[in-house]
């Protein structure tokens, strides 16, 4: 079954033992698609790098919010050369992260989102947004921009995800969907329109029941598929090949 992982961070300590012989293997088996996220300049410059040793994997290049006290402003310029690179196809992982009070300053978060995002507008380049408890502003964000891409790991409501859709974005969903607490997650999956949706692991975090706190590769989305199809009414290969068509629209592959 053609499984498309539209988030992933395979450049995650967790997969230092591993991570060629465990893509070689995902890629030349059930796996048609990964999009490697960087965080900052560094990591973006090894997705890319990444990117150029396996055919079916390729690049977001930006800074996560997590990270942005530490960017500069030479950063910017590193981004948009790794843009320019064929197997970097987005602006990502940018947004925004409220959850941890002592972490980046909201400021800093909103001046690297704002830059990014009119990065990606002069790019013409899809984002890959976190939204992290900061579901207002990035909403607002989202429509003063209005991008093309997608909000990764979906955590907002059904109304939330409506306004989304009314942007033309896509929305992520992974194996948050499979957990007992998930009830505004499976209800978004429910109404999602199907050429909207993307599935995604966010490895190595995240992984679906029955592999719950384990490390999550892109074989997990199986799991994640079953249970979204099972809600829509179809069969696990149709959502697989409905999302992985969506991940290629989108990414323009």
């Amino acid at each position: 079954m053609p499984i498309f992982d539209s988030h992933a961070h395979y450049l995650d300590d967790r997969f230092n033992d591993d991570r060629e012989e465990l893509l070689a293997t995902l890629l030349n088996t059930t796996v048609c698609g990964i999009i490697e996220n960087g965080t900052d300049a560094a990591t973006s410059r090894l997705a890319v790098e990444l990117a150029h040793r396996h055919e079916k994997l390729w690049a977001a290049v930006g800074i996560h919010p997590g990270e942005a006290a530490e960017a500069v402003p030479q950063d910017l310029a590193v981004l948009e050369a790794l843009a320019a690179d064929e197997k970097a196809v987005a602006i990502g992982e940018i947004g925004l992260d409220y959850h941890y009070d002592d972490a980046c300053p909201r400021d800093v978060q909103q001046h690297w989102f704002r830059s990014q995002l009119e990065l990606a507008n002069r790019l013409a380049l899809p984002v890959v947004v976190h939204d992290r408890e900061a579901h207002e502003d990035t909403l607002r964000f989202l429509q003063e921009y209005r991008p093309a891409g997608v909000v990764h790991c979906f955590s907002g409501s059904v109304e939330m995800a409506k306004e989304i859709l009314k942007l033309g974005m896509y929305i992520g969903l992974g194996g948050v969907v499979t957990f007992k607490n998930a009830r505004k997650t499976v209800e978004v999956a429910a109404m999602l329109p199907l050429d909207r949706l993307l599935l995604e692991t966010d490895a190595p975090y995240l992984a679906p029941v029955p592999h719950r706190g384990e490390r999550c590769d892109a074989s997990h989305i199986a799991y994640t598929a079953a249970v979204i199809a099972e809600l829509r009414g179809i069969s696990t290969e149709e959502l697989l090949n409905i999302t992985a068509d969506n991940a290629r629209r989108l990414y323009r592959l």
